[in-house]
């Protein structure tokens, strides 16, 4: 799907906005929206580019830079972070060995932070493209891990 076709399915109003953008992302190998598409989308949208430039950067759903195939995002707001959400950043590193805010040498993850993923009761969180995984341990990130490479 294209971003006219994108913006046809969706609407081009502004509040329309977040949901083009994550389309459109969803349609790039690299998992994210350079300036050429958010000019375009402001132009199809009919919005001012900095408005589409300043919503782009603010929530961490989108990036202006490329990622891996599959982005991880780690939640570490305080439910998160006291049931263990930093043990799993750590097992996270050492099993993709990257550091958070990096993609692996073959492009297949990326490691990221997030803000609440509104799954407080499963906590600690992780969420993959559009699935949440919850009560996470070393061995069920491994079993996760292993899962998406083979995709």
């Amino acid at each position: 799907m294209d971003l006219n076709e994108i913006v046809r399915t969706r609407g081009n109003t502004p509040d329309q906005l977040v949901g083009v953008l994550r389309d459109l992302q969803k349609t790039k190998s690299r998992n994210y929206l350079c300036d050429e598409d958010l000019e375009a989308v402001a132009e199809a949208m009919k919005l001012p580019e900095s408005h589409v430039y300043s919503v782009a950067t603010f929530y961490s759903l989108f990036s202006t830079k490329p990622r891996g195939k599959f982005v991880i995002m780690l939640c570490r707001d305080v439910p998160c972070h006291v049931n263990g959400a930093f043990d799993i950043r750590d097992a996270l590193e050492t099993l993709l060995q990257i550091n958070m805010g990096e993609t692996t040498r073959d492009g297949i993850f990326s490691l990221e932070y997030t803000s609440c993923l509104g799954h407080c009761e499963l906590a600690p969180v992780i969420q993959i493209d559009d699935r949440i995984y919850g009560n996470l341990n070393k061995q069920k990130l491994e079993q996760i891990i292993a899962d998406y490479r083979r995709r």
